[in-house]
């Protein structure tokens, strides 16, 4: 991947500002330590996002991030790759779909072959979030933690459900060459959500004689 996927974050850097790209490491941590860190990812959440704190919803907000965070911790495969400078500026994790697709249980219509044959053969990783810290190189930071989070991965597919309302992030997402393929009904609520897919490996697949109609798909009148 190349290019600067995320839009620029409005922020201008002073000479001291501790968040330089130079100065910015990148690195995985452990299942254990992603539980330590859940309330400065929280943190990170708040300020990514601009939930301010007398904002209305700010707790709820705050609290769902941290209940969906630690459902993803313990899934199989967890990947956190955390960037810091002498604090933490952004974070992005995401895991291995289930091979059952109950992952697309919501999505409305017919989901396309390629998704589900390669869901079923475990080839695709879902990143549930990136968060940047408000900076004018946000947008190279989070393309860094995109790469930095599939870099290695077996799959040949990325997945994510976006919230529509999240404008900046659905902007990232599409100029970083991921395609919107349709609607997910949320399954804790509304709003539906925005499934996005990104090829990020070249592979080859026989051509099936007849397009597999996976039960997890929502089917249109």
């Amino acid at each position: 991947m190349s290019g600067r996927p995320w839009p620029e974050l409005a922020h201008t850097p002073r000479h001291d500002d501790p968040y330089l790209m130079a100065s910015v490491r990148l690195r995985r941590v452990s299942r254990g330590r992603a539980q330590d860190l859940r309330e400065d990812l929280a943190h990170l959440y708040t300020e990514a996002r601009r939930v301010r704190v007398g904002e209305t919803h700010c707790g709820l907000r705050r609290t769902l991030f941290l209940r969906r965070l630690a459902a993803d911790i313990r899934r199989p495969g967890f990947v956190l790759v955390i960037a810091e400078t002498d604090h933490l500026v952004g974070c992005a994790f995401g895991f291995p779909l289930p091979s059952d697709g109950r992952w697309w249980f919501g999505f409305d219509g017919t989901l396309p072959c390629d998704v589900a044959r390669l869901t079923t053969s475990g080839d695709v990783f879902a990143i549930s979030e990136i968060l940047v810290r408000p900076h004018r190189a946000g947008g190279e930071l989070a393309c860094r933690l995109q790469e930095r989070l599939l870099t290695g991965r077996r799959a040949s597919l990325g997945a994510a459900l976006v919230d529509p309302a999240d404008l900046p992030a659905l902007a990232g997402f599409r100029s970083g060459g991921w395609q919107d393929i349709g609607t997910a009904w949320n399954p804790t609520g509304p709003p539906p959500l925005r499934a996005l897919i990104l090829r990020f490996a070249e592979r080859t697949f026989g051509r099936p004689t007849e397009p597999p109609r996976p039960s997890w798909t929502r089917k249109t009148a």
